[in-house]
């Protein structure tokens, strides 16, 4: 089935639209409350993936095939099937409803949802839709606006602003939580994800003789990795970038961010039009989730694919573009 042009308000409008909290205040921040604890985890998980980068030499090739990507080998399978645990999973199913998928694909991206250790589907969705609604204000959990450090990391790494808290009460999840693979998920995530993500990619090279040692630690750097490319578009897909389509948004298109979260990075095309399931209109050009997604409609597990006409993309570009459309790698003309 092909993807069809979605031109009418997404079903959860309310959650999908790129508006300021009504409430919000642009005033000063309360004073950042750390937690320690976190200081604590994301630390050891940083030095322990430095650790992992010297032991790379003397990995097993195989090792490095089954767990990195981009910097050891060609291959993809932990590292991509754990970014597609989100991207495809939490972010474009669940979060923004930009497709439909059944049951068996709904089940394989709850599972290697949990291998991308990100919280749950049920936090991820509630934060990412508070996140679009009231982005870049005090409601927003990694507000850019607070900076570099903090839309990467540092929110992390703090208690949530009391905007955050409120706004993520009123936003309605009832979709999400009806869905019984979500219920299952967020009941046993704990040790799924502990199982996910590091246990089964550190047992699994052992099969060819690699030391558990060697293969906890790079399974340590696979996931390092592949947090900071989340967060990159959080952060830097946030700050830095052209504005083709809506100049008037934080938010860009970041060619770096795309080809590191599987085609997370057209950012400004997303917050646009956040419920095109393809978050670009580049077809599998650096969208490797978009190739995924389109091949498993080939197998008729994905379905309902929300498209966005090139009519009203140009009308937009036209109205709100920064002018750089026809002439960056963003035009796909």
């Amino acid at each position: 089935m092909a993807p069809r042009n979605d031109f009418g308000p997404p079903v959860h409008m309310e959650v999908t639209k790129d508006l300021p909290s009504p409430t919000a205040q642009d005033g000063k921040a309360p004073p950042a409350q750390i937690v320690w604890r976190n200081v604590v985890i994301m630390s050891l998980l940083h030095m322990g993936a430095i650790f992992g980068l010297f032991l790379l030499p003397s990995a097993h090739p195989y090792t490095l095939m089954w767990v990195m990507k981009c910097l050891c080998s060609p291959a993809v399978i932990c590292y991509s099937l754990s970014a597609l645990g989100v991207t495809a999973g939490a972010h474009r199913l669940w979060a923004h409803r930009s497709y439909k998928a059944r049951l068996p694909l709904r089940i394989f991206l709850a599972i290697i949802n949990c291998m991308s250790l990100q919280n749950d589907i049920y936090d991820w969705s509630r934060d990412h839709r508070v996140h679009h609604k009231y982005s870049e204000t005090p409601a927003d959990p990694h507000n850019a606006k607070r900076g570099f450090f903090f839309a990467h990391i540092g929110w992390l790494l703090v208690r949530k602003h009391p905007d955050v808290i409120t706004k993520g009460k009123q936003i309605d999840l009832s979709d999400v939580l009806n869905d019984p693979v979500v219920k299952v998920q967020r009941k046993l995530y704990a040790p799924a994800a502990l199982l996910m993500c590091f246990i089964i990619p550190t047992l699994v090279p052992s099969l060819w003789g690699e030391s558990l040692v060697t293969a906890f630690f790079i399974s340590v750097l696979r996931y390092v990795l592949a947090l900071n490319a989340t967060w990159l578009v959080n952060s830097a897909a946030h700050m830095w970038g052209n504005k083709p389509y809506d100049k008037f948004i934080n938010p860009s298109q970041n060619f770096p961010v795309a080809v590191l979260a599987m085609g997370e990075g057209w950012h400004n095309y997303h917050h646009t039009f956040p419920y095109d399931y393809a978050t670009s209109e580049l077809g599998w050009k650096v969208n490797p989730t978009t190739v995924f997604i389109d091949f498993m409609a080939r197998l008729g597990l994905a379905y309902d694919r929300k498209k966005v006409s090139p009519n009203v993309i140009r009308a937009r570009v036209s109205r709100t573009g920064d002018g750089t459309w026809e002439k960056s790698a963003q035009s796909i003309d």
